[in-house]
């Protein structure tokens, strides 16, 4: 879906006119969070949003894999899939599976890590635990009570913030937002924006860390499209933020094209975006899940160049004294001290 304008306005008709709708959504979110999990067994970490749509769930989750990995660590990335139409649980193989069948963060995670997709995660943990995961990285479902999660580190893009603070489909929230703190053991600020400053002093009146990153563009994609003139177009929760980093790298974006997040391409699309490039002497440009989602596709056009990132932490160390101590708390709350 393609997120309402209303949403991150400070006062609107439709967004009060939808308020009821909100909380009646909220209250049965929150009840529903209250459920008691299953123990997977092994220690769970969730990286999720307290609101629909993107953040920076996908690079956080790659940041984590690489640390666990330092740490001595066996990650498996569990997710839902959203928008493929395997129930799963599978293990995704980028030679055989295409984002509709999984999903497009999955068929991206997965260069870097095994990915299990199951619509229901608690059917995943099986699957996750036979590839030898020794921790379960969860992507998104901090709201969902299937599973017991040891550590849930919420993403929230600091020049966006959380918009009108209202619950959808009033605003962009998945629940009340004092539901949500509640159940936040860390928060993940990407960017140099103030917009969730207030979010983070209520968690630190919790005594819950703020780690702050920023997305770093690959320098080999940067180099690629320095020089030319670029088409850029995503299909990804904030589209203009992808725009305005492509420009802060001293690319030259002639023309631009957004689309819902998740969006699946169609033939025609494709087509459009092809010609328009090619009548204008432009170089296609977009991000690498979008790049996902068109792997396998009928008249997808050669030279496609997709634009990288990594999440880098501003206080690394801080980062892997958190994990390591939610890891061996975890631990001892299983199998006791040692």
């Amino acid at each position: 879906m393609r997120e309402p304008a209303f949403w991150y306005r400070p006062r609107s008709f439709k967004s009060h006119a939808l308020r009821p709708l909100g909380l009646l959504y909220g209250a049965i979110t929150e009840r529903r969070m209250l459920r008691q999990g299953f123990d997977a067994g092994i220690p769970v970490i969730c990286v999720g949003n307290y609101h629909v749509g993107g953040a920076g769930k996908t690079p956080t989750v790659l940041a984590l894999t690489k640390l666990l990995r330092e740490l001595g660590e066996t990650p498996v990335v569990l997710s839902r899939g959203y928008g493929g139409r395997l129930k799963g649980p599978v293990m995704v193989d980028r030679e055989r599976h295409t984002a509709s069948d999984i999903g497009d963060e999955p068929l991206m995670m997965v260069r870097d890590v095994p990915v299990v997709v199951a619509h229901d995660r608690l059917e995943g943990v099986a699957l996750a635990k036979s590839l030898g995961a020794t921790v379960i990285l969860m992507d998104d479902g901090f709201q969902n009570p299937r599973l017991v999660k040891d550590a849930s580190l919420i993403v929230i893009d600091s020049e966006r913030g959380l918009g009108n603070g209202k619950v959808f489909p009033a605003g962009p929230l998945r629940a009340p937002l004092k539901a949500q703190l509640a159940r936040t053991d860390a928060l993940v600020l990407i960017g140099n924006g103030h917009a969730a400053n207030d979010v983070a002093a209520e968690l630190a009146k919790r005594n819950k860390p703020e780690l702050r990153a920023r997305l770093k563009p690959d320098a080999a994609s940067v180099a690629q499209l320095l020089g030319k003139r670029v088409f850029a177009f995503a299909g990804i929760g904030d589209p203009a933020r992808f725009f305005r980093s492509l420009r802060a790298c001293g690319i030259e974006v002639a023309r631009t094209r957004p689309f819902a997040d998740h969006h699946m391409f169609s033939q025609n699309e494709i087509a459009a975006l092809a010609a328009e490039a090619q009548r204008e002497q432009l170089t296609l440009v977009t991000t690498e899940k979008d790049l996902a989602r068109l792997r396998g596709r009928e008249g997808v056009p050669v030279g496609i160049v997709p634009f990288a990132v990594q999440l880098e932490f501003d206080d690394p160390a801080a980062l892997r004294q958190l994990i390591s101590d939610h890891l061996y708390k975890a631990r001892e709350r299983r199998f006791g001290r040692r």
